[in-house]
């Protein structure tokens, strides 16, 4: 007799038999959708305002990524540890909003011109600058919803 082979589905949350379709949401994946678009535009708009000219800092990219790391602290602190759980929030908020305002692979591919461009102090000063300013703001953001109270 063979036993059933199962794969582990969101962090051990939910598990599924091998070959089976994981079930299908309209409503998250429309929540997702509707927060992706918020988030796209969100960052398209300040793109168009902000344009990166070549051997520059890209201030678009790194202000959309900032703000989604912020969003994103602020997000989560306060959905898992004060808010019901609720996927369509979640999915609208972090996975949609948060996960389409921010843009890792335009920072990669900024890093790789200003290094192609021979400009590593730039690269090395934009690369450590968005990655320790993210970490920051996250940190920052999760410490300020917990003590103003908003999370018991």
């Amino acid at each position: 007799m063979e036993r059933d082979k199962t794969t582990v589905i969101d962090g051990g949350a939910a598990s599924a038999r091998v070959g089976r379709r994981p079930a299908f949401d309209a409503r998250e994946l429309g929540a997702i959708f509707l927060g992706g678009a918020a988030g796209a535009l969100a960052r398209a708009g300040l793109v168009e305002a902000l344009p990166a000219r070549p051997g520059t800092w890209p201030w678009a990219t790194f202000i959309v990524n900032i703000a989604a790391a912020g969003l994103l602290g602020y997000l989560v602190t306060r959905m898992q540890e004060r808010l019901p759980p609720d996927a369509y929030r979640r999915s609208l908020l972090g996975t949609g909003l948060c996960g389409a305002l921010s843009t890792f692979s335009t920072m990669m591919v900024e890093l790789l011109r200003m290094i192609d461009e021979g400009r590593w102090g730039l690269a090395l000063g934009y690369g450590a600058t968005s990655i320790g300013g993210g970490l920051t703001v996250v940190f920052v953001a999760t410490k300020l919803v917990r003590r103003a109270g908003l999370v018991r």
